[in-house]
């Protein structure tokens, strides 16, 4: 059960991902990283997921939790996530993308 102050999210990537197949998915998503991204440095940063957070109705989140959100995907450690790193991080948090896969590797080993 969900406290009060938690976020809760509904996974709407599996059926996006069937709706508008895998080109146009990656698409959106990349419109999404240009909505939080600073314009000028061309990367997701703190001050500029903080900024456009409302733009996902996540405006309630504090600084330690956007921080927590940016260390999730930066994966070369610069501090702020490049457009690869964005788009790797959505499909990662998204529980229906990643058990697809997982069911179908069920599936042909036999379990």
């Amino acid at each position: 059960m969900a406290e009060e102050n938690d976020v809760v999210f509904e996974d709407f990537f599996p059926s996006m991902l069937e709706r508008l197949g895998a080109d146009q998915f990656i698409a959106e998503l990349c419109n999404g990283f240009n909505l939080l991204m600073d314009q000028e440095k061309g990367l997701i940063t703190f001050e500029s997921l903080k900024m456009n957070c409302s733009l996902l109705g996540l405006q309630d989140l504090g600084d330690d939790e956007l921080l927590c959100m940016l260390r999730e995907g930066d994966l070369d450690g610069d501090g702020a996530l490049d457009q690869s790193e964005f788009c790797v991080l959505m499909c990662r948090l998204s529980p229906g993308l990643m058990n697809g896969p997982r069911r179908l590797l069920e599936q042909a080993i036999g379990n």
